[in-house]
């Protein structure tokens, strides 16, 4: 085992590391000394050049942060609810709904994601059935505006077509105000909803899982005392399921910020790049551009932004945890 990890995981990972220091055209040997060995270069050129790179990078820190602070909550969400559902002792035919929750999950991302396109085009079945409801449906892959504009729009309250000077005359790290508060596009919505759609079953099961090893003594007490659904879902089964919460939003975070396989069939990072991800970004200059060292310097960005989260969330949940403890300590004194 150490020797097929050290093989398929350590040594590409040191490899890739090592390329994301040079600037490395694919072809040669990256040790043999051909490629120009150019230190934390890649790495400046994302952060403080002012050049097309820093933008197009900051640009899809921008799409993966809203895309991120979208999917994990619902899809969490999503897959509790399902997995409270179908855990009903009067529930019938709970393997069938098992088995249709989960199966989104088990299918081709990538035939999914084709068949989106087709739900999502101007004609589709989509934009059909909004129209039978009185609504018109927009071009979902070709619009470019941000949600947040879109709302802020409807309301009245700004002409996303001329923002605020304020907003669009400053910014930080290559883009305005009004692009980094923007919002996802109305393209990265129908790729959140297929994620959402797709993931949540994986989750529910893991969920699942968690609430058939809560004891039904446990949960017979809560009723007995008098607590209702909502104050037994709090007070018992979310404390119950913390371990797994954890987990669900620690993978939950490590999917979302590598999202590249949706994005690659269905948008390529189209329109006006808010459809595009790191992820996909690193991917477009390494075997498009062949610029590797940049586009291997992204992953480790990306790795760097992973781990920051994950351990602000430990601590938070730790923290939590530690507090519980000591006023259960203070109660029973």
């Amino acid at each position: 085992m150490v020797l097929v990890l050290g093989l398929f995981l350590a040594l590409p990972v040191g490899m890739a590391l090592w390329v994301s220091l040079l600037n490395w055209d694919g072809q040669s040997n990256p040790f043999s000394g051909a490629a120009d060995f150019v230190g934390l270069d890649n790495y400046r050129h994302l952060f403080a050049d002012g050049g097309l790179t820093r933008t197009l990078f900051m640009t899809s820190l921008r799409n993966n942060l809203y895309y991120v602070l979208l999917v994990v909550p619902l899809q969490t969400v999503l897959a509790l609810g399902l997995a409270l559902a179908v855990n009903r002792r009067r529930l019938r035919g709970k393997g069938v709904f098992r088995t249709a929750f989960y199966f989104p999950s088990v299918t081709s991302s990538i035939a999914v994601s084709t068949v989106f396109l087709f739900l999502f085009q101007s004609s589709g079945a989509v934009n059909g059935l909004l129209k039978w409801v009185g609504l018109q449906g927009p071009s979902w892959f070709t619009d470019a505006r941000g949600l947040v504009w879109v709302v802020l729009g409807w309301v009245g309250l700004v002409d996303p077509g001329s923002p605020p000077a304020a907003l669009a005359g400053h910014g930080v790290l290559g883009l305005s105000w009004w692009e980094w508060l923007s919002g996802p596009s109305v393209a990265m919505c129908t790729i959140i909803f297929l994620v959402v759609w797709t993931t949540s079953g994986t989750f529910m099961l893991m969920f699942l899982a968690a609430l058939q090893d809560i004891p039904e003594a446990q949960l017979e007490s809560a009723r007995i005392d008098g607590a209702g659904r909502w104050q037994t879902l709090r007070h018992v089964i979310l404390p119950a399921l913390r371990p797994v919460l954890f987990l669900v939003l620690t993978l939950g975070l490590i999917g979302t910020w590598q999202v590249f396989d949706q994005v690659y069939v269905m948008s390529q990072g189209q329109p006006a790049n808010t459809t595009l991800t790191p992820a996909f970004l690193s991917y477009s200059l390494s075997f498009k551009d062949a610029q590797y060292g940049t586009g291997a310097a992204i992953s480790f960005v990306l790795l760097a932004i992973i781990l920051l989260m994950t351990g602000v969330q430990r601590l938070a949940l730790r923290e939590r945890d530690g507090r519980r403890r000591l006023r259960r300590g203070r109660s029973a004194r």
